[in-house]
C-alpha cells in the first residue's frame, strides 16, 4: 500500500514537472505576439488580432483582454468614469511604450507604428 502511494506520488511528481518543462516552450508571450505581427493595439485599451495574421494569438488576447475589461472596470468605478474613457486612457499609456513597427488600430484603422 505504501509503496503503490509512493510511486503515485513520483508519477504526479514527474507529470507536474513535465507539464512545467512544456508550458514555456509553448506560451506565447504579449511582447512577443506584437513583435511577430499577431497581436495589436486598439485605440479601446484593449488587443486585436491585425488584418492578415494567424490566429496563433487568439486566446492570449482574449485572456489579457478579459483581463483589462476587469481592471478598466474597477478603475472606471472608482473614479467615476466611463469604461471607455479608461480603455482610451489607457491606450494612451500603453501606445507609448510600443516599440516602432507595433500594428495599432486606431478609429478602425490599422497601421504600424511609426517612430
Amino acid at each position: 500500500m505504501k509503496t503503490k502511494s509512493i510511486f503515485s506520488l513520483a508519477i504526479l511528481s514527474f507529470m507536474m514537472l513535465l507539464m512545467a518543462l512544456a508550458a514555456p516552450a509553448s506560451a506565447l508571450d504579449l511582447d512577443t505576439a506584437r513583435s511577430s505581427g499577431l497581436a495589436g493595439e486598439v485605440d479601446t485599451g484593449l488587443l486585436a488580432i491585425p488584418p492578415g495574421a494567424a490566429q496563433d494569438a487568439a486566446t492570449l488576447i482574449r485572456d489579457i483582454n478579459n483581463q483589462r475589461r476587469a481592471e478598466y472596470a474597477r478603475v472606471a468605478a472608482q473614479n467615476n468614469l466611463a469604461l471607455d474613457v479608461v480603455g482610451s486612457m489607457m491606450f494612451q499609456k500603453i501606445y507609448s511604450r510600443l516599440p516602432a513597427g507595433t500594428w495599432i488600430q486606431i478609429k478602425g484603422e490599422w497601421k504600424k507604428k511609426t517612430p
